[in-house]
């Protein structure tokens, strides 16, 4: 499944020889880009310590991004988020929640242009110093 977003009109483009063509042109975008904007953006909220693994049984076998916590759903150019967290300790919550949401919104209206339907938040665990120093690298 790909994307097609129309092509910007008059955005930069100067040049007097460029075809008339261009203005018409598409720009297709894969889901797996859409994932990867949206899993470095959570990434990067401070209070986020990674992503976890998307639960659902044997129906996330089909799904793409279930390795990356994140599960897109696009519907008339409408984006629709969920992510799936493990955050650090002693955060709060609601806070990093809210900051995760503000990024990835911002971050997928701004590099795609799509309008935002949701971005759906769910806390699976915390990483305690204990699991941190514990886990192989």
């Amino acid at each position: 499944m790909t994307l097609t977003l129309p092509s910007p009109k008059g955005r930069g483009e100067s040049r007097e020889n460029m075809p008339d063509s261009y203005s018409q042109g598409k720009t297709t975008v894969s889901p797996d880009v859409l994932i990867t904007i949206t899993r470095l953006s959570a990434l990067s909220v401070p209070g986020v310590s990674r992503m976890a693994q998307v639960p659902g049984g044997v129906n996330r076998l089909f799904k793409r991004g279930i390795g990356d916590g994140v599960r897109i759903a696009v519907e008339d150019n409408v984006i629709v988020a969920n992510l799936y967290l493990i955050l650090k300790q002693n955060v709060n919550i609601r806070e990093v929640s809210r900051n995760v949401q503000h990024q990835v919104a911002r971050a997928l209206q701004e590099m795609v242009g799509m309008d935002i339907g949701g971005i759906e938040i769910h806390i699976e665990d915390i990483d305690m110093e204990e699991d941190i120093e514990a886990r192989p690298a």
